[in-house]
């Protein structure tokens, strides 16, 4: 279980070469040797070895999963061989995709898969997750999200279209578990300058995963339902969802 200062025993990270995850759990480890499941992508699987080796220099016991988002048959068995050692004190669900809008809007199976990997996907496992957690009675489950589910924009709207999805999803689940021990924070960081993000043009703001995972220990620690990462983006967001249309459409974002 999560200790008196807030630290984990255990971790499973659903995204196992995410750099915000990834930031997370060397955060976490520096505290204290925990127990980590990097479950990723098969294709991916030299780079979360290479993951699992820098976070076993600090002592922790790492092992790693295959798993495929796009396969909401295997779920189930993740989430099982993850807990197959014992409790998970903190899961953190890391995984999506940016798609290119242009084409997600005008190709349907670009804007299948889309919605498959940044919407079906955490539903599914995050139902899975929900009901081994609540017969565990304890555990947190942290859901990156993203402003950009907050209000749909010209040059991302199909990937804010399942970030939205998603962020409705966890937001009903600390509802739904609330009373069985179990906490859930949802994260909406601004741009983060990772590989989902290489090549883009950085927005004002910018995070690192480092930023970012300092920001998620802080809050499983307190026990936030959600969280903005900066914190100032709360309030731009707030003023960005009451601009009337008419102004929102001429911004250049």
């Amino acid at each position: 279980m999560i200790d008196a200062v807030g630290n984990p025993q255990s971790l499973f990270i659903l995204g196992g070469t995410s750099d915000i995850a990834l930031a997370t759990a060397e955060q976490y480890a520096a505290q204290r040797p925990l127990r980590i499941i990097l479950a990723a992508r098969p294709e991916e699987a030299d780079l979360v070895e290479a993951a699992a080796e820098r976070l076993r220099k600090t002592g922790s016991t790492v092992t790693t999963l295959p798993f495929e988002a796009t396969d909401p048959q295997t779920h189930g068995e993740v989430v099982e061989k993850a807990f197959a050692d014992g409790d998970i004190d903190v899961t953190l669900v890391a995984f999506g995709v940016q798609g290119d809008n242009e084409k997600g809007w005008t190709d349907p199976a670009a804007a299948r898969f889309v919605a498959e990997v940044n919407y079906v996907a955490p539903i599914s496992l995050g139902v899975h997750l929900s009901n081994k957690l609540r017969k565990q009675g304890h555990g947190h489950i942290v859901m990156m999200c993203s402003p950009a589910g907050e209000r749909a924009r010209r040059s991302n709207f199909v990937y804010g279209s399942s970030k939205a999805g998603a962020d409705i999803f966890y937001t009903g689940l600390t509802y739904a578990l609330a009373e069985s021990g179990v906490k859930v924070t949802v994260v909406r960081p601004n741009f983060v300058k990772t590989k989902l993000t290489e090549g883009m043009k950085p927005a004002p703001m910018a995070q690192t995963p480092q930023q970012v995972g300092a920001a998620i220990i802080d809050a499983v620690r307190k026990g936030r339902e959600s969280i903005w990462v900066p914190v100032q983006m709360r309030w731009v967001m707030s003023v960005l969802r009451h601009l009337p249309r008419a102004i929102f459409r001429k911004l250049p974002f």
